[in-house]
């Protein structure tokens, strides 16, 4: 460890909150507070004016995800720069949101000085802990994802099998064209709109059409094509 003072930044729009993390840091050895603010733009301002190795960020300032919105902007400009959020939200999908901007820890609002104090040391180290919260919805991310691949392939294999015509029904039919409008469009009977949805029902095993728009919709699936 070196002996060099880390350096923070409170960013927080309740000055009593503020005062308070002010007053834990000034009674930690080895942490100080070289800056303060009271928004999220002043938070942008003051990171890239004192490049404080630690910002303590309260989520909710100028609007309910402000101190979101400037923990993203502030990572993608000053990666560097270590950042704690600061809520009174448990929800674990407002707090993974979070995390998805590179922040590297989350307190409570209720944390006790120690509490406050470890995390700033932890984060500096590189040391912040997985909370149980955010590591169980880690685990269901990569779940879904690893669901999402498994799904895209399997719609991909059956679009391969339908036919030029197929094809194009299905994505005017994810584009929002009713059948009629489609018969139109193609130049073609209704009827053999209805024949063609019909076969592309018997490729994905599908009883409603709406669940296959739904599903390639979900999977974005032609776009995907597009970039192939």
């Amino acid at each position: 460890m070196d002996n060099r003072l880390i350096r923070v930044l409170v960013a927080d729009d309740m000055e009593a909150h503020r005062r308070r993390l002010e007053r834990v840091i000034a009674q930690t050895a080895g942490i100080e507070c070289v800056a303060h603010a009271d928004s999220a733009g002043a938070a942008i301002e003051q990171a890239s004016l004192v490049q404080p190795d630690v910002i303590l960020m309260d989520i909710e300032m100028d609007s309910q995800y402000a101190g979101i919105h400037a923990a993203k902007e502030i990572n993608e400009k000053f990666p560097h720069i270590k950042i704690i959020v600061l809520t009174v939200h448990k929800d674990e999908n407002f707090i993974f949101s979070a995390f998805q901007t590179g922040i590297m820890d989350y307190l409570l609002k209720t944390a006790s000085n120690e509490e406050i104090a470890e995390a700033i040391m932890a984060a500096y180290y590189n040391r912040s802990p997985i909370r149980p919260m955010i590591a169980e919805k880690i685990r269901g991310e990569f779940a879904r994802v690893k669901r999402a691949e498994s799904s895209l392939m399997y719609v991909i294999q059956i679009i391969s099998e339908l036919t030029p015509s197929e094809l194009q029904v299905l994505r005017l039919l994810c584009e929002g064209r009713s059948r009629k409008q489609i018969a139109e469009e193609r130049y073609v009977e209704y009827e053999t709109i209805k024949k063609q949805i019909n076969s592309i029902l018997k490729k994905f095993k599908q009883a409603s059409i709406s669940e296959v728009i739904e599903s390639v919709n979900e999977l974005r699936i032609f776009e995907v094509l597009k970039k192939l």
